[in-house]
């Protein structure tokens, strides 16, 4: 069986807090995105594999989030070993959620492969163990995220917009952004304050993590202006970076402006 595991970008984020444990609490919009890796499971007549083609993993081959999803899956089930291909197109380490999408889709692929009576609480809880962002990929819609990541089921209702992704040569950890965050406790707009109103999200929604990136980054700042200077209604650098997109309501022209770069061009999923 094969499934395509997509990106996300987040439309804003919000760091409320740090908690005792460490960790933050956040509040994030995400958003689908048809920029897509390849996934291949069957079953496997020997042991467990796993094997990698396309862009290289920012994880060694025991930390990668399909492996943890077929441990996880084996703590809780008897499943049967399992050969997985993974053809890696989404950039590593670049707040697009591609690792965090992979683990997912591993666990719902495997559901489907050897018909498992889970439903997708069930998953989503089993997601929450791989990663903070790989809960919000077993829906797989818009939505309100809170807490340490966690999905809530408030959708947001969006049209398809045109999206360009640009991404540069590097990526940007995710434990060193919140390491230096400072939070804001500022609180995103409700999703009713949105829908319809994609005009004015310029004004509305912020990513608290670009003061700190863009500061480090400056290239990362360049690349926002130079889309909104495209056309797009907004723009925003997703989850820590390194990517930074723009949202179209028409097909974009920006042909030579990204040459240097790994840049992508779609459209969001509804």
């Amino acid at each position: 069986m094969i499934v395509f595991p997509n990106a996300k970008i987040n439309l804003g984020l919000r760091v409320l807090r740090k908690r005792k444990d460490t960790y933050h609490d956040i509040q994030s919009y995400m958003l689908p995105v048809n920029l897509c890796d390849a996934m291949e499971i069957v079953p496997s007549d020997e042991d467990f594999s796993f094997s990698v083609t396309g862009l290289p993993l920012a994880v060694d081959e025991e930390d990668n989030l399909c492996v943890k999803a077929v441990r996880i899956m084996k703590e809780y089930y008897d499943i049967p070993p399992v050969k997985i291909h993974l053809h890696k197109i989404i950039p590593s380490a670049s707040g697009l959620g591609g690792g965090s999408s992979d683990g997912a889709f591993a666990l719902s692929l495997i559901r489907k492969l050897f018909s498992m009576k889970l439903c997708n609480a069930e998953l989503e809880g089993m997601a929450a163990v791989l990663g903070c962002d790989s809960s919000f990929f077993i829906v797989n819609k818009a939505q309100l995220i809170e807490g340490t990541g966690h999905p809530t089921h408030k959708f947001l209702h969006l049209p398809q917009y045109h999206i360009v992704i640009v991404v540069p040569s590097y990526g940007i950890s995710t434990t060193w952004a919140f390491n230096n965050i400072t939070p804001s406790g500022v609180n995103l707009p409700l999703p009713e304050e949105l829908t319809g109103n994609e005009l004015n999200w310029k004004n509305l929604m912020v990513n608290d993590f670009e003061e700190l990136v863009f500061r480090h980054y400056p290239e990362l700042e360049i690349i926002k202006q130079k889309l909104y200077d495209a056309g797009a209604f907004y723009a925003s650098m997703s989850g820590t970076g390194s990517a930074v997109y723009g949202l179209f309501t028409t097909p974009p022209n920006v042909l030579g402006l990204f040459n240097d770069y790994f840049t992508w061009t779609g459209k969001t999923i509804i």
